[in-house]
């Protein structure tokens, strides 16, 4: 558990512990058929050509490298997605929700001496993705737009002015929220993986000695005899895979048994088919490597194609989008990051969020990117090092969660995770090779996200422990104030502390600058579990000090949104008796300035206080109603 603290970070009404209607696993399969797979499904559109391009160059490609490459890329999605994702990672769900936040605080459950170290994961692992949902809508939309080069070349010159206006136009649309673009999620991508599965039949039965590559040592003998760019290969194979982080980062929002049955039923035997159907077609046409997947389709087809690649990329790169604000959200209640302004666009789903700054900032990053690379080849580069980054930290954290959490033999652990952390680090030293050519780009934005939680995570601590030097332990107030009372006055007031074993700063500001006290005092502390949702039963914990004050503590998952009002009314069925419009909230405004031994070098003071700044206002975080705030600044050095 960590203690919120009230004094820097704010979000619109949510839904809190939303009645989610029963759906069928056959619809909720379909739903995650958009939202979950778009990403790895658009792959087909420029991963198998950049490997065959990485293992012959600019020559035609021998029938043994075609052969070799789609071994490797089958049995990748067969190791990475089908075993290790599907069978092990969906298991290690906290409460139903998944993602590199969510394992990180199952693991801390247990970790002992080794939560700070699973902590450090938590932030390397979110830091690495905010790279990945930079480079997805990039190259994702600018690969299906090259599509229009095969429809005719005159298009070139206009591709990067159409992809940058959709990827505007995608952002744009972000504050009227998902639910009613999602309902149509499902059914498009389910026409574009049908249309990848009747494409790749086609030519395969035009040439099925191309299946021969299912066989997994052809994938072994390509990578012995090419050892000189098996590397190469490898990395840019590793395309074929992007995408299945979003597995265990969405498992909230459709559940294991569906998502499973999604990607075993629909999703991989359609990528699985293309992969062949386009190694068929490179080799039926003298090994000629272009744009593959559309040089495949019929003429009369190929625009079309575009149009619904277009529409499969825009919907992958939403499912990344809505993923980044998702992580956000948790990274604030975790106090990973400063308070942010938090909409909620749905009242029946609560994980439909829209954080403005989050939103603009990708924009920014996306269209840069977009600019500065200008084509899907170029930004293959940059793509790959921190997706692999980021399953790495995800098969770390599953051994911790198996070790400690499920109680598993360390030798049993360790077993099943070395076949995946070989695989994992075999894709990272290929991805690595990619650095000076592009990976520097999403290392540079998870370099920079580190250095943004680090030092709030950091300054947090360091502003709390020199607070409570300076405060009196509450319980030594609380009974100086009871036995010698100053005036009281009528109603309640409660007072918004980080450390409830404190006397909090606005409660002395208060009773030195007034001379009175009021007849019932509460001291609040808002916490956050290590869970996703804590379960009403377990929403308040009351504490009578004496009969002038009162020690409440309300818990919260890091999934909900903190709302005060609706969690007092919990205290009334406990005893607590008031008056929300005779009741007055203390909240301590800090006004930090850098201090000459902070512990933290002075730039990094200087980071931390002008993320301070920017936190959003506490009382709409907390939902607190406007009129009964009472805001007391104090000045602090740090």
């Amino acid at each position: 558990m960590t203690a919120t603290n009230p004094d820097a970070q704010a979000s619109n009404s949510p839904p809190e512990n939303p009645q989610h209607p029963k759906e069928t696993t056959a619809a909720l399969a379909l739903g995650a058929v958009g939202v979950v797979y778009g990403d790895i499904g658009t792959s087909p559109i420029y991963a198998l050509r950049e490997a065959i391009k990485a293992s012959a160059g600019d020559a035609p490609p021998l029938e043994s490298d075609v052969l070799g490459v789609l071994s490797i890329i089958v049995w990748s999605l067969t190791l990475v997605v089908s075993i290790k994702y599907a069978l092990f990672v969906l298991r290690a769900d906290n409460n139903g929700e998944g993602g590199t936040l969510s394992i990180m605080a199952l693991a801390q459950q247990r970790a002992g001496r080794l939560a700070p170290i699973v902590l450090g994961l938590g932030i390397v692992g979110t830091a690495l993705f905010f790279g990945d949902a930079l480079i997805t809508p990039a190259i994702s939309v600018l690969s299906a737009v090259e599509g229009l080069e095969v429809v005719t070349p005159a298009m070139t010159s206009l591709v990067v002015p159409i992809t940058v206006a959709i990827i505007v136009a995608l952002f744009a649309v972000q504050r009227f929220g998902t639910t009613q673009v999602a309902r149509v999620f499902g059914p498009i991508t389910a026409i574009w993986f049908a249309a990848l599965a009747i494409v790749g039949v086609m030519h395969i039965l035009n040439y099925p000695y191309v299946l021969w590559a299912l066989n997994p040592l052809e994938a072994v003998s390509f990578l012995v005899s090419h050892s000189d760019i098996a590397l190469l290969v490898i990395g840019a194979a590793f395309l074929a895979v992007t995408g299945a982080e979003a597995l265990y980062a969405d498992l909230g929002h459709f559940g294991r048994k569906p998502m499973v049955l999604a990607w075993f039923a629909i999703v991989f035997p359609a990528l699985v088919i293309n992969y062949f159907g386009q190694g068929a077609y490179v080799l039926s046409h003298g090994g000629a490597v272009g744009q593959p997947l559309f040089e495949m389709v019929p003429a009369w087809a190929t625009l079309p194609m575009v149009v619904l690649a277009t529409m499969a990329t825009v919907i992958a790169s939403q499912a990344t989008i809505t993923g980044a604000y998702s992580i956000t959200r948790q990274a604030v209640q975790l106090h990973l990051l400063p308070r942010m302004t938090i909409a909620h666009t749905s009242v029946s789903q609560s994980g439909q969020v829209y954080l403005p700054r989050v939103n603009w900032l990708l924009q920014a990053g996306v269209v840069w990117l977009v600019l500065a690379f200008g084509s899907s080849s170029a930004l293959a580069a940059a793509y790959g090092i921190s997706v692999t980054g980021v399953m790495i930290v995800t098969a770390i954290l599953l051994f911790v969660v198996m070790w400690r959490v499920w109680n598993w033999p360390l030798w049993l652990a360790a077993a099943v995770i070395a076949p995946f952390a070989v695989v994992d680090l075999a894709f990272l030293w290929a991805n690595a090779l990619k650095i000076p050519e592009g990976g520097w780009a999403s290392l540079a934005v998870a370099a920079l996200v580190i250095l943004v939680m680090a030092t709030w995570t950091k300054g947090t601590r360091i502003l709390f422990d020199k607070t409570r030097k300076n405060e009196i332990p509450l319980d030594f107030l609380a009974d100086n104030l009871a036995s010698k009372p100053p005036k009281l006055v009528l109603g309640t007031a409660v007072f918004l502390t980080s450390d409830s074993q404190s006397a909090p700063t606005a409660l002395m500001h208060s009773h030195k600058h007034y001379k009175v006290l009021h007849e019932n005092n509460v001291i609040l502390s808002v916490v956050t579990d290590n869970r996703p949702r804590v379960p009403e039963s377990e929403r308040v914990a009351m504490e009578t000090l004496n009969p002038l004050f009162m020690r409440v503590t309300l818990n919260f998952g890091y999934m909900e949104q903190p709302n005060i009002p609706k969690a007092m009314a919990i205290c009334r069925k406990q005893g607590w008796k008031f008056d929300i419009m005779a009741t007055s909230f203390f909240l301590s405004r800090r006004s930090l300035k850098p201090a000459a031994n902070s512990g933290m070098p002075h730039w990094q003071d200087r980071l931390y206080i002008q993320l301070a700044r920017t936190a959003s206002d506490a009382t709409e975080y907390f939902q607190i109603p406007t009129g009964r705030v009472v805001e007391i600044g104090t000045q602090v050095a740090i």
